[in-house]
């Protein structure tokens, strides 16, 4: 059952629920799968391995299981998800836009950006969002559904294995070497489509997956995960009780109610002060810095005394400002912020001490605003 004051989502009537896959499993359900099939339990540890170690999803690849037990064990816990409709890549190739068609025809994007010192992957966590923010082009379309925890997780095993075969040049791989070569993935954030506290128990799964031990999970670091929201309290609550070590980024975009609740309609049930205090809980119960995500909308939230008035209230926190130039979308009336608008308000919040950058923005030759490329395939 939902908690007091969480937003729920209802599925449509007659919607297909995606098929069972090993990611959405815990260890101790795997083996109960695996032996529901007639399969000795170890063949659950030895998929495992496969799937999160190796990357290597198809059958012929699982040489250590008997040819007999592999079309059994697919068809039971590794269905195909999730396929391929095209990659776009830009910025000399380091970075991959994917667009993604799900088992029931639902469309969702992935972004891969391998730089100098790090590979990051942003990833969806729902097909669409129901948040409404009118300046997104994925609110706009609104929500068609949640996404399964192997779904999320999936879009971070193609990317790992995209990144150990080479497919993605540039960087500097983990190893010290550069040019084009293999890599790993150091930074995960939830910030494609979608909330993720919206879908909060299969992103929270997801988590576990992506950071549980070879082979349960991908061995990954919790710190290299930042989750983003637009505000949902009673999530944000919650979510400080999991006992993470994540990032908590709050997608602001206005420091005062009256223009964030047009700009990011959420506001109308949960206030900024509420919104941040929630913030603030999650960053002392975690150790972690709380983000501020802002958008520079030109002529709407860019003036100097909102940076003025953002300042003031995150002065003394714990806390890091992030400044998102607008990727704008097409035919839309939002657009990014006059350079020396920007200027002006990264200033009035630095006065405060608080620590502000501006996000190195990729992807505009590539529907690169979150929820261009699925729209321009629909």
């Amino acid at each position: 059952m939902p908690k007091p004051g969480e937003l729920t989502f209802v599925a449509p009537r007659g919607a297909k629920k995606p098929p069972r896959h090993l990611a959405d499993l815990t260890p101790a359900e795997r083996k109960e799968a695996v032996a529901a099939i007639g399969e000795k339990p170890f063949r659950a540890k030895q998929l495992s391995q496969h799937y999160f170690a190796r990357y290597a999803h198809e059958p012929e690849q699982w040489t250590d299981i008997p040819a007999g037990s592999r079309a059994r064990l697919q068809e039971a816990l590794l269905p195909e998800l999730m396929t391929v409709v095209r990659h776009l890549s830009t910025d000399q190739g380091t970075t991959r836009k994917t667009l993604w068609r799900l088992f029931d025809g639902t469309l969702v994007e992935s972004v891969l950006m391998r730089y100098p010192d790090r590979v990051t992957m942003c990833i969806s966590s729902q097909a669409g969002c129901g948040m409404n923010c009118p300046f997104c082009a994925t609110g706009q379309a609104g929500l068609d559904r949640n996404l399964s925890t192997a779904e999320i997780v999936h879009q971070i095993v193609d990317g790992m294995r995209a990144l150990r075969d080479g497919e993605v040049p540039g960087g500097t791989s983990q190893a010290g070497g550069s040019g084009g070569g293999p890599a790993r993935l150091s930074n995960i954030v939830f910030m494609g489509m979608g909330e993720p506290l919206a879908n909060y128990n299969r992103v929270v799964g997801a988590i576990r997956r992506l950071t549980d031990p070879e082979p349960d999970g991908l061995g990954l670091s919790q710190r290299g995960i930042t989750v983003s929201t637009v505000g949902l309290v009673p999530a944000i609550h919650r979510f400080a009780d999991e006992g993470f070590k994540c990032r908590l980024a709050i997608s602001l975009h206005a420091p005062d109610d009256e223009l964030r609740d047009t700009l990011v309609p959420v506001n109308t049930r949960w206030k900024v002060r509420e919104v941040l205090d929630a913030g603030f809980e999650y960053a002392a119960k975690s150790g972690r810095r709380l983000s501020i995500e802002y958008a520079l909308i030109r002529d709407i939230n860019d003036q100097a005394w909102r940076g003025d008035r953002l300042g003031r209230l995150l002065k003394g926190k714990p806390v890091h400002v992030n400044l998102i130039p607008l990727n704008p979308t097409p035919g839309s009336k939002w657009t990014a912020s006059r350079p020396e608008d920007e200027k002006a308000f990264v200033e009035a919040i630095a006065a405060h001490g608080v620590p502000v950058t501006i996000r190195d923005t990729r992807g505009q030759e590539i529907d690169g605003a979150c929820g261009q490329l699925a729209a321009s395939e629909r």
